[in-house]
């Protein structure tokens, strides 16, 4: 595999790209069973980019304010996550596979974000947006697991498709053509998820929504958003 210079510093597991734990593996293993021997690292960045977008449901309320909640052998077990976890979770999952992936992170400005979050984020502006950079062939492509297929279906919103030839970062318009996502801020490319200055930020920007779950967590405990409202409550808070 040729694997450019700038690409080599980001193969290895970390604290929170924790690509060689047993649960990354189990998650590679089982995202990739329908391959066939010998599938090209391109078939397998983009079996791996699906699993990621469509396995784990987007949800921007479910920020969670442990640490150890953002590493990706966790997030394999989520069955809901925004944008930030399923970033981590795409990257561990493509160096698990021995594709080189970077963390990248952005602030960008969403056109049409939804009443009920506009409200506990007090601004459009989303700090510290995830996407990953991956290597193929020695060509670098940004590409963004967030919204899963059937969220996209149900808000109208074009989904990103990775064909392994270009990049899937943002989705810049809905199907009306109306603008979604601008990006307004490059943060770079990390080796690891800077978790402790991320939820520094974030705490700060959003202190509604940080108090959202934290009350969200006190109510429910171990049992996660995902008890608190059913399907089709959550689908009209998102």
């Amino acid at each position: 595999m040729d694997i450019p210079e700038e690409a080599r510093d980001f193969l290895a597991p970390t604290t929170y790209v924790d690509s060689d734990s047993p649960e990354i593996q189990a998650f590679v293993a089982r995202a990739m069973k329908a391959l066939p021997a010998g599938a090209s690292d391109t078939d397998k960045a983009i079996c791996l980019f699906e699993a990621v977008r469509d396995g784990i449901r987007y949800d921007p309320y479910t920020f969670e304010l442990e640490p150890a909640s953002y590493r990706a052998s966790f997030i394999a077990g989520m069955e809901s996550g925004y944008c930030v976890p399923k970033a981590i979770l795409l990257t561990a999952c493509l160096r698990g596979a021995g594709i080189p992936a970077a963390l990248g992170f952005a602030d960008v400005k969403n056109h049409l974000n939804t009443p009920k979050l506009t409200e506990l984020m007090e601004t459009d502006l989303f700090i510290y947006h995830g996407y990953v950079q991956v290597w193929l062939d020695g060509k670098p492509y940004k590409i963004t697991p967030a919204f899963n297929m059937a969220l996209c279906e149900r808000f109208g919103v074009k989904p990103l498709v990775f064909d392994g030839k270009s990049d899937a970062l943002f989705h810049e318009f809905d199907q009306q053509d109306q603008r979604h996502m601008e990006y307004v801020n490059d943060r770079g490319l990390f080796q690891d998820a800077p978790i402790e200055e991320f939820m520094r930020v974030f705490k700060a920007t959003y202190p509604k929504l940080e108090a959202f779950n934290r009350d969200r967590i006190a109510a429910l405990g171990a049992r996660g958003y995902d008890a608190e409202f059913s399907p089709d409550e959550r689908a009209e808070q998102t």
